[in-house]
């Protein structure tokens, strides 16, 4: 059980926050906008991002406790402050990490100077790590069962994924029309570690016999399996290698691989009303190398004085003794990992005629321009249990010639109060652009729920027309 001690405190040490870009969605100034939809109307002659520094992405945060929370130098115990978050989460509370650094990224115009065709290319490094609160687990390895007979404890609470992984991919886009843009884009990914325990079942019950208070039956029903890829070695006692080398040596084409698409499209209703939609990475990832597989599968039936994990003071055991209880077994099959899907789609109704010249023409061309934009978003993400949803409403202005502005609201499952702002700026023919996510949180971010950034740099030559 050493890899589930393990998972759950990394959990209560992690954070929580969905990777919904709404910031970057359509904020087409940027080249990595087309990396949310690969249909968005971005033109250039050509570009190339400054490697390492061209995407660099963290979201940061949690859905029902801060750094505040745990770390206070307030007289509290550090168990009871664990005790306080766990007793007032629910088992629908997530953990969500999500942090991508984008290595090298270009994209350029072919089939002619009047071409409206545009093919990218990239590779990035993405980790990603979703878990929900296991309440009914921890509260049992803290508390033990003594104070809480004729409760069943719900296994399936423990629920979980997460992978290191590297994106190579290929994009094509273009303006089939002044009215509609399409494009979509091939990945291959390479998996260097990956964790997942999402369809699991059972429970732990103890109970007390009428009329007889010293006797105690206890049940425990498990259908529990943890899955690996690119881990198993790190935890053998023999190893004495680096884990995190080897983890980035297997992700650069070296792990489990996979293949995946983006796709979407830009269509104006009219020159100042604009739609936007797309859908990104809808793929797979066949587990292969250094897999494993725990399983805890099996019925236990207890009946006497003493039930198992009935002493608070040791509440380590309660692991412990259900490895005891429940059988063990170790397999070795290859396994399919399905990536998050992320849907995005927009309403854009942009207005006020731009006093600025068209010489940089990577705005989204029209035949008009315009300073200034307000709209909605959409967001939706699968997960394991149900999706994740968000709505943003956002104004976009063009502040000088070369200067862009975002500011967006967002209203999702963790904040009804995430208001973002981005900037994009060139100097001469580079790129610099910066967005920044719940804002209001920065007055002191040890209480902050959650945290997002983005900056990146890249040297664009535009269209001339």
């Amino acid at each position: 059980m050493r890899k589930i001690h393990l998972i759950i405190l990394i959990a209560f040490q992690l954070s929580s926050f969905a990777q919904n870009k709404e910031i970057l969605y359509n904020f087409t100034s940027i080249p990595q906008s087309s990396l949310v939809n690969p249909g968005a109307d971005v033109s250039y002659k050509y570009y190339f991002g400054i490697p390492l520094l061209s995407g660099v992405s963290v979201n940061l945060g949690s859905s029902s406790f801060s750094a505040y929370d745990l770390f206070a130098n307030n007289g509290i115990d550090f168990t009871d402050k664990v005790r306080n978050i766990v007793n007032k989460s629910s088992d629908k509370d997530k953990t969500h990490v999500n942090q991508q650094l984008e290595l090298f990224s270009g994209g350029f115009r072919v089939g002619g100077e009047g071409s409206k065709s545009y093919i990218s290319f990239g590779l990035y490094q993405e980790f990603d790590f979703l878990m929900y609160v296991p309440k009914d687990l921890a509260i049992l390895g803290l508390d033990g069962n003594r104070d809480y007979i004729g409760k069943a404890f719900d296994i399936s609470d423990f629920n979980l994924r997460a992978e290191v992984l590297s994106v190579l991919h290929v994009g094509f886009h273009k303006k089939v029309s002044e009215k509609l843009v399409l494009g979509g884009r091939a990945k291959i990914y390479s998996s260097g570690a990956n964790i997942s325990s999402t369809r699991n079942s059972g429970f732990i019950y103890t109970g007390q016999s009428d009329g007889t208070p010293n006797i105690y039956s206890q049940t425990i029903s498990s259908d529990l399996e943890i899955r690996s890829s690119g881990i198993a070695t790190f935890t053998k006692d023999e190893y004495r290698g680096s884990e995190t080398e080897d983890i980035l040596h297997n992700t650069f084409f070296n792990g489990s691989l996979g293949l995946g698409i983006d796709a979407g499209l830009t269509y104006y209703f009219k020159d100042n009303l604009q739609f936007t939609a797309s859908i990104v990475d809808l793929g797979f990832v066949r587990q292969s190398k250094d897999i494993e597989t725990l399983t805890f599968k099996g019925t236990h039936n207890y009946e006497g004085v003493n039930p198992n994990f009935e002493n608070p003071d040791a509440p380590r055991n309660a692991l412990a003794e259900f490895e005891k209880a429940i059988p063990r077994d170790t397999l070795y099959n290859k396994y399919t990992t399905w990536r998050p899907v992320k849907f995005y789609s927009s309403l854009q109704y942009s207005f006020g005629e731009s006093r600025y010249g068209e010489e940089c023409n990577c705005r989204a061309p029209s035949k008009r321009g315009y300073a200034n934009s307000i709209g909605g978003q959409l967001f939706i993400m699968s997960m394991p249990r149900q999706p994740f949803v968000a709505v943003t409403a956002f104004y976009k202005r063009s502040i000088f010639e070369n200067l862009d502005f975002k500011a967006t609201y967002t209203f999702d499952a963790y904040s009804n109060k995430n208001i973002g702002l981005g900037l994009s700026g060139n100097i001469g023919k580079f790129n610099i652009y910066a967005l920044v996510d719940n804002v209001l949180e920065y007055k002191d971010v040890s209480k902050a729920n959650s945290v997002a950034f983005q900056f990146g740099l890249n040297f664009i030559v535009p269209d001339s027309d």
